[in-house]
C-alpha cells in the first residue's frame, strides 16, 4: 500500500452534495466552511476502513479505502490537503471527500491507505498537521513529501491579551497538578499574547485525557499547538 501514490491535487469545483450551510450530527451543530484557502490545523487524526468501503461519501462518491482520500466536519468539499504525523515526520496528501471524523479531539479521519503511509495504522490514530492545498492554475506548488522534523507539542489551554491573566490559569493548572503548565508571550505587530501551553506531550491519549480535563472545568477550546 505504501506504492500508491499520494493524491494529486487539481482545481476543484464545490460540490453540490456534502456542503450545507450546516449540519447536526450526535447533538452538535457544524458550519461548512465557506472556503478552505490558507487553512491549517494541528491535531489527532483517525482511520475509517472496512466498514465503510464502497458506501457513499458526502460528495457521492464511493469510498474506497484503498484510495487517499479522507474526512473533514467543516471543509468544503472536495478539496486536498497534506497531512504530517507529527511524531515522525511523514507526510501525505489526500483528496477530502467525506464528513467525519464525530469524535471529540478528532480533526480528521484518513483512508486506511493513508494511515497506512503515516505509520498509524496499528495505533489508530496520531498527532497531526493538517494542511490544505489550493491549486489555481494548471500545476500545484511543490509537494516533495520531504521528512519533517518533529517539533515538541503542548496542548493550549488559552490565550490572554494580559499577561496577568495568563499566570492566573498557569497557577490554577499547576495547582491541579499540571507542574508543566506555563504561559508563553507570543510578540504581534501591535501587542503581545500570552498563550498558556501545557506540555510537552507525546501520546494520544496524553492528549485526550489532558483535553476532557480542561473542558470539564470550562475550557472548551483547548487545542494542540507546537512549539513554533
Amino acid at each position: 500500500m505504501v506504492s500508491i501514490p499520494d493524491a494529486t491535487p487539481k482545481p476543484v469545483t464545490r460540490s453540490t452534495r456534502g456542503n450545507p450551510p450546516f449540519y447536526d450530527v450526535l447533538g452538535k451543530r457544524y458550519f461548512v466552511m465557506a472556503s478552505a484557502e490558507g487553512f491549517k490545523e494541528r491535531g489527532v487524526a483517525s482511520w475509517y476502513g472496512p466498514g465503510f468501503h464502497k458506501e457513499n461519501t458526502s460528495t457521492g462518491e464511493p469510498y474506497d479505502m484503498y484510495a487517499m482520500t479522507a474526512a473533514h466536519k467543516t471543509l468544503p468539499l472536495p478539496c486536498y490537503a497534506r497531512v504530517t504525523n507529527l511524531s515522525n515526520g511523514k507526510s501525505v496528501v489526500v483528496y477530502i471527500n467525506d464528513r467525519g471524523p464525530f469524535k471529540d479531539g478528532r480533526i480528521v479521519d484518513l483512508s486506511h491507505t493513508a494511515a497506512t503511509k503515516l505509520d498509524m495504522l496499528k495505533a489508530g490514530t496520531a498527532l497531526v498537521e493538517l494542511e490544505v492545498i489550493t491549486v489555481d492554475g494548471q500545476s500545484p506548488a511543490s509537494l516533495a513529501n520531504t521528512k519533517a522534523i518533529a517539533a515538541p507539542l503542548y496542548v493550549q489551554a488559552g490565550a490572554f491579551g494580559e499577561e496577568a491573566n495568563a499566570q492566573r490559569l498557569v497557577e490554577k493548572l499547576k495547582g491541579l497538578g499540571y507542574s508543566q503548565a506555563f504561559a508563553l508571550r507570543d510578540r504581534g505587530t501591535f501587542s503581545s499574547i500570552y498563550r498558556v501551553r501545557i506540555g510537552p506531550i507525546t501520546q494520544v491519549n496524553e492528549f485526550d485525557r489532558i483535553v476532557a480535563h480542561l473542558k470539564s472545568l470550562g475550557i472548551a477550546d483547548a487545542h494542540l499547538a507546537s512549539a513554533e
